[in-house]
């Protein structure tokens, strides 16, 4: 393939407002699109090196921050794509491809003569006559190279380089294990029987798994065939409501010890050794960087600022969530007691028993079950839901664009549009693609993600940002309906709070633009907007019977409000019990991690920390892709609990101002929140944004873990 006819390296920049022509776009054009514009990137890198001028801001940083157009347009669409639609042609690229990209990353960080420039800038950032975002690029890159090894003698930047490249490989055969086991391992219902208890939108999407991956029926035992046949994959999709509905204990607890089992079924697959690997060589990183762990070294770079106010953050909420599990316990206890049968009676309830007992509590107690909830909250409602409140805080406009094409035909693309507070014309923002349901290939869980970042050019246009999120919804059969549950529907308003975040932004620099924030400031624009699902007039209008387009009753809705802090013991212990795993297995220094064996590490940890009987951690070690499909969320799994102080502090200034859509909080909150980027130092921004810092109660307070 030749790089005149290879699209990927072909400017696309004036169609569709730069949305990659993806039905030209195959598995085979990446690696020569990768390799050509890494070659163009360092030639750019060597072109500011060899600028005999004294390096300024100008001819360094900004010429630094416009490098790598070409890489990285043809990186993001690589790695949307691993993500989004990981064929395996594609994961063998991706494979490929692990290492080579890595070491483009150091051949930058570490490239001859940049960072002594860079570093020149640096130190006379205050007298330079710059203003405050500059200074704040300036910062930003010269930390960057630090913390890549840039202070490091050549012999240690080599080993350093090595380092990277190894991690990167071992990050991604991670990630494809887990994906394989997800796509590939499953519980199979066969009988009547194995149905029990199951709703009609599980099966339905049971079915289609089955069918997706040519599941047909078998020859029982009996000599008769099945007249339906039905798979449990291990994505949490499918699996986590099975655990809640189905009435079979032994196929619950079949299902849950596969599913939290990923990462460690299948031989070929186990990920535990290349978790191993992976902690190691971030210990040798810290050490590198003089850090006697990788937990401070992660953290440093943080508001969090270092291990000690994560522990303290997570104690001071893990402590009070046992207290408020074991209330959660005794009542399941009661339950059982009083309704099971001699038969149904159990020794101790189990992991694969809590979400069963729970939503039959949760019935008994609200009068609430799924089967009544989720009619109203139909995916095409809730995803109107998402953009009239964008509307009414930020005035923006979604226009569908059907004859703009994706990837994949579940997927849509929407012009974003902005109204002019001054009454001009709408003006283009942003291109938002939606990527709903679950599919093979298709990474589990949800994330936003962008095929362009938001900047500006060297004319001070603003370059629009291509934002994309992805949820794993169960897709309907047919012209049916997908309908959420209230946890699915807070799932996306939280990921369009991560795509707001981007296509909202609105800075200079690329470096400092959209969700490119502190990794404990980026969830607070996703969880503040979980917040207006739960108001009232936002549930009113969008909350109507996929049927009759009724809006879900006033006594409905007050039982789901009522039922808000329900089982929150079990959810904040389930999490804060993965965050104090983390924050310990990363504080482990290279001597320790030597001897160590990472399933007795996570169960001892466990034992020490109390973990209450019935719960388990919600990643597990072995498959908890947040620590070990990459770096981002190493020893930073806490940053979710730091968030929430940010969001429900912040969500209460507009309640104090007279309600969610206050005008003057939604000009502020854009200000500060969505369109700053990281163009301040984000704990600033909260000050700007709140007037204060911001305080722990109203965090404690949303999750139910003190009386108001």
């Amino acid at each position: 393939m030749s790089s005149f006819t290879n699209v990927l390296l072909q400017e696309w920049s004036n169609d569709n407002h730069g949305l990659p022509p993806f039905e030209k776009i195959t598995p085979d054009l990446f690696e020569e699109a990768l390799n050509v514009s890494m070659e163009a990137h360092l030639k750019e890198i060597a072109a500011i090196v060899n600028n005999s001028e004294a390096p300024t801001f100008d001819n360094t940083i900004l010429a630094l921050d416009r490098s790598g157009t070409l890489f990285n347009r043809v990186q993001d669409t690589f790695s949307n794509l691993c993500s989004s639609n990981g064929v395996p042609e594609l994961q063998a690229v991706e494979l490929k491809m692990a290492g080579p990209l890595a070491s483009h990353y150091n051949k930058i960080a570490t490239f001859p003569g940049l960072f002594p420039k860079v570093d020149t800038v640096y130190q006379a950032r205050a007298s330079s006559g710059l203003n405050g975002e500059q200074v704040r690029l300036v910062e930003r890159f010269h930390l960057d190279f630090v913390r890549a090894g840039a202070k490091f003698s050549e012999e240690a930047q080599a080993r350093y380089a090595h380092i990277v490249e190894e991690l990167a490989g071992l990050e991604t055969k991670f990630t494809q294990n887990v994906m394989a086991d997800e796509a590939e391992i499953y519980l199979e219902l066969t009988s009547a029987a194995d149905f029990a208890g199951l709703p009609a939108d599980l099966v339905t999407a049971a079915k289609q798994a089955a069918e997706e991956r040519g599941v047909t029926a078998k020859v029982q035992a009996d000599g008769s065939t099945a007249t339906e046949v039905a798979i449990i994959t291990l994505s949490r999709s499918l699996v986590e409501p099975f655990l809640v509905f189905s009435e079979r204990r032994e196929l619950r607890e079949k299902a849950w010890r596969m599913w939290t089992s990923r990462g460690e079924l299948v031989e070929e697959r186990f990920n535990l050794p290349i978790a191993k690997r992976i902690l190691d060589l971030r210990a040798e990183q810290a050490k590198m960087h003089e850090y006697s762990n990788y937990a401070q070294y992660a953290t440093a770079d943080t508001m969090a600022g270092s291990p000690v106010r994560v522990k303290t953050l997570l104690e001071e909420v893990w402590n009070k969530a046992k207290v408020s599990v074991q209330s959660e316990r005794e009542e399941l206890e009661r339950f059982i007691k009083e309704s099971a049968s001699p038969s149904q009676e159990i020794a101790a309830i189990e992991p694969w028993d809590w979400r069963f007992y729970a939503e039959k509590v949760r019935h008994k107690n609200y009068n609430l079950d799924n089967a009544e909830v989720k009619p109203y909250f139909p995916l095409p409602n809730m995803v109107h839901a998402i953009f009239d409140c964008a509307y009414k805080l930020f005035k923006l406009k979604f226009v569908l664009k059907p004859e703009w094409k994706a990837y994949h035909p579940d997927v849509q693309v929407y012009e974003v549009l902005q109204e002019q507070e001054n009454g001009g014309a709408d003006q283009v923002v942003a291109v938002f693609l939606h990527d709903n349901y679950a599919r093979q290939h298709k990474r589990s869980g949800a994330w936003m993600s962008e095929f362009r970042c938001q900047y500006r050019d060297e004319h001070g246009h603003r370059v629009l940002p291509i934002v994309i999120n992805n949820n794993n919804f169960n897709k309907p059969s047919g012209d049916g309906v997908s309908l959420l549950s209230f946890d699915d529907a807070v799932t996306l308003f939280h990921e369009f709070g991560h795509g707001l975040h981007g296509m909202l932004s609105n800075v200079t620099y690329r470096r400092l633009a959209g969700t490119s924030v502190l990794r404990d400031f980026v969830e607070l624009p996703s969880q503040l907007y979980e917040h207006w699902l739960s108001e009232r007039e936002v549930l009113k209008q969008h909350a109507r019977h996929y049927q009759t387009q009724e809006p879900i009753p006033d006594e409905l809705l007050q039982r789901l409000m009522a039922a808000r802090h329900f089982n929150q013991g079990f959810q904040t212990v389930e999490y804060t019990a993965s965050a104090l795993v983390d924050a310990a297995v990363h504080q482990l220094n290279g001597e320790e991690l030597t001897a160590v064996d990472l399933k007795a590490f996570e169960q001892e940890e466990l034992a020490r920390l109390g973990m209450p009987q019935g719960i388990v951690m919600r990643h597990r070690l072995p498959h908890f892709q947040h620590l070990f499909s990459g770096s981002s969320y190493a020893a930073a799994y806490y940053v979710y609990l730091w968030a929430e102080v940010l969001d429900a502090d912040a969500f209460d200034a507009f309640l104090e101002n007279g309600g969610p859509f206050q005008p003057d909080v939604a000009r502020k909150v854009l200000q500060f929140i969505y369109s700053a980027g990281n163009s301040q130092d984000p704990a600033q921004l909260f000050r700007s944004f709140r007037g204060r810092d911001p305080i722990i109660e109203p965090m404690l307070k949303k999750k139910g873990l003190v009386r108001e």
